[in-house]
């Protein structure tokens, strides 16, 4: 199975980048986009956050800066609609990019819809509604029914929808994790034809640098049991890539046996092995979460 990675670091968080948006300098932005590219992005998240005073300027201006290095699609991400607006129209093939994203706000929704047909890119569908975040699979089942319908009313088809169910961290506690997992693996019945994409890095939010990557890696491989066909995820780690490219399969079968209940022996795990085992056990809630969950 391979995942569409779509790489998150040029972001106005970031060290590199956000100083260079604010400064409109596209060297260190033309820098990263091709180091990511290079580390195995298949699309490249442009975050700009919610960038309230310049995002209709900006946003243009970046998606120009990338696209004159590389010919990797985008995924335009803010929560400024009118940014978004601006940024697709300025792009040069608006069909193989992603915006991101329209929720269910109706202003939202009235705004994005409309642009995104005209421009026939893929959308994310994040199921975020007037009152939050669903609380169980069967909510993000109903806005997803809401969202792809009324996205489909405006003649966007499913095959360019990306439903996102919202990760959760893992520090939340693993409920809405496997919430998340459940509706995932529904979607096909739910929305045929439509793709799914998650945040990946917001299931280890929280927890200390250094072991982000381990819940990362496992939940990406949790979800390759639902069919999930991208992720936003940190391309800098390459084991996560091979994951996500189909070249770890020994041990996205070890993380799908232990979900179907057929938990190897763990003295017969390699220490790799046990990093998966461990850390799958921590995100289904059959071992409770702790910053020493490896060690255990």
């Amino acid at each position: 199975m391979y995942v569409q990675c779509i790489a998150e670091s040029i972001n106005i968080m970031g060290n590199r980048t956000g100083k260079a948006m604010k400064e409109r300098d596209p060297g260190p932005i033309e820098l990263m986009a091709n180091e990511e590219v290079a580390d195995g992005g298949d699309f490249l998240d442009l975050n700009i956050g919610p960038a309230r005073k310049d995002g209709p300027e900006l946003m243009p201006w970046i998606v120009k800066v990338v696209e004159d290095v590389t010919d990797c699609p985008l995924s335009l991400d803010t929560t400024n609609a009118d940014a978004l607006i601006e940024g697709i129209r300025a792009a040069r093939n608006p069909e193989k990019h992603i915006m991101n994203s329209i929720s269910l706000q109706p202003e939202r929704m009235d705004k994005l819809i409309p642009v995104a047909a005209e421009a026939g890119c893929y959308v994310v569908g994040l199921l975020w509604g007037v009152d939050g975040m669903p609380r169980d699979s069967n909510e993000r089942a109903a806005m997803t029914v809401e969202l792809t319908m009324a996205m489909n009313e405006a003649g966007i088809p499913n095959e360019k929808i990306l439903v996102d169910p919202i990760a959760t961290p893992i520090t939340l506690g693993s409920d809405q994790v496997m919430s998340g997992i459940d509706f995932m693996a529904m979607l096909p019945e739910i929305a045929p034809g439509a793709k799914s994409t998650v945040g990946l890095s917001n299931v280890s939010n929280g927890v200390s640098a250094e072991k982000r990557p381990y819940l990362n890696r496992a939940f990406l491989a949790m979800l390759m049991k639902t069919g999930i066909w991208s992720a936003i995820v940190e391309t800098y780690d390459h084991e996560l890539i091979e994951l996500a490219h189909g070249e770890r399969p020994e041990l996205v079968k070890l993380v799908h046996d232990i979900m179907d209940g057929n938990e190897p022996d763990p003295q017969s795990l390699s220490p790799k092995e046990l990093e998966y085992y461990k850390t799958t056990r921590v995100l289904m809630g059959k071992t409770i979460f702790s910053e020493s969950w490896l060690e255990l």
